[in-house]
């Protein structure tokens, strides 16, 4: 991407009590990166745009608008000029708040860690008052993190929403940063592919393996390889197999959203119960795959217990939750048999 210095436009950073008409400032230096997907702290941003128009039309087509203001410093936060809009299909008709997508490609850039960023999705709170499902989907995401690198980064965010409309009260909420795509392929040296025509046999096994018990783990079965429905695929150089990396995963028994329903036709009456949609592989094989989730049990359990921001109900829902899929994990390795049961025969 062509990157086009300007001058760079500094704000006092006023945090929470941020106000709409803050002066600006011309600053001599400036921390040009922050970390973006390799810090584990809170970023605090500020979003201005007409939010009264977002939130009733919510515009999945048109862009709106909008100044991005992210905090480099206790004293110093920087402006951008982006445009917005809102996507997803059944959260952006259910919520009142729905998913955003950031477009930054025709803004004037300056040399920080959004330079590279074309697009960039924003998973944000469905409802007033009601981000646990979003801490929840930010954790499942740093779940998969711990299994393999070949994942999408997210960043956890504190965002206040000030409306250029009309002057009223900001929104304050919490929300999440995913890594882009191509920034996630351009870290882990691979492309993406944009066929349709895929199955799960093209996919490197041990990794088309790992997703797939991942999300028979987290009780996700809303996902699909042949239209990378909730995944991506990818290839790498010399290689005739690709690699699938998963996303989105609000639709979990994980994370118990109350609009989350099963899709019709799969037998089951909850996204708490669990199916495999994994290709079938043998058991000798299949001992191998989860050999990896045994061994990582334990790292997953400390990321949930040490989130400070779920209460701890919360976290015993989600342990409860992955101790009965590693209650399988007993001498007669019943988990096994388990997948084997509803394995894909493609």
């Amino acid at each position: 991407m062509q990157i086009i210095l300007t001058v760079l436009l500094v704000l006092p950073a006023y945090g929470q009590n941020d106000s709409i008409d803050s002066p600006y400032a011309i600053a001599d230096t400036l921390q040009k990166d922050f970390g973006l997907f390799t810090r584990e702290d809170i970023l605090e941003l500020s979003l201005r745009f007409d939010l009264t128009q977002f939130t009733r039309k919510k515009p999945k087509d048109e862009y709106l608008n909008a100044i991005l203001t992210y905090y480099i410093s206790d004293k110093d936060s920087v402006n951008q000029e982006i445009r917005l809009k809102s996507r997803g299909e059944f959260r952006n008709e259910y919520c009142t708040f729905p998913p955003i997508s950031l477009n930054f490609k025709e803004a004037e850039l300056i040399r920080t860690d959004f330079d590279k960023i074309g697009k960039m999705k924003l998973v944000t709170h469905c409802k007033t008052g009601n981000e646990v499902y979003l801490f929840k989907e930010y954790l499942i995401y740093k779940l998969y993190n711990i299994l393999t690198d070949n994942s999408f980064r997210v960043r956890l965010l504190k965002i206040n929403y000030f409306n250029t409309f009309k002057k009223s009260k900001p929104i304050q909420s919490y929300g999440f940063f995913i890594e882009p795509l191509d920034l996630l392929a351009e870290r882990i040296n691979s492309v993406p592919v944009n066929s349709l025509y895929i199955t799960q046999k093209i996919i490197q096994p041990e990794m088309m393996d790992r997703m797939a018990i991942f999300n028979y783990m987290i009780g996700n079965t809303d996902w699909s390889v042949g239209n990378q429905h909730n995944c991506k695929i990818l290839t790498i150089p010399n290689s005739s197999l690709g690699m699938i990396v998963p996303e989105d995963f609000d639709y979990s028994g994980l994370v118990n959203a109350d609009y989350a329903i099963p899709a019709e036709g799969l037998g089951i009456i909850s996204v708490r119960d669990r199916l495999y949609f994994g290709i079938c592989r043998s058991e000798e094989v299949f001992l191998t795959d989860l050999k990896e989730f045994s061994d990582k049990k334990e790292q997953f359990y400390r990321v949930i217990n040490e989130f400070p921001l779920l209460s701890e109900r919360q976290k015993k829902n989600m342990i409860s939750y992955l101790d009965e899929f590693y209650s399988g994990f007993d001498k007669r390795n019943s988990i096994v048999y388990s997948l084997l049961l509803n394995c894909k025969d493609f």
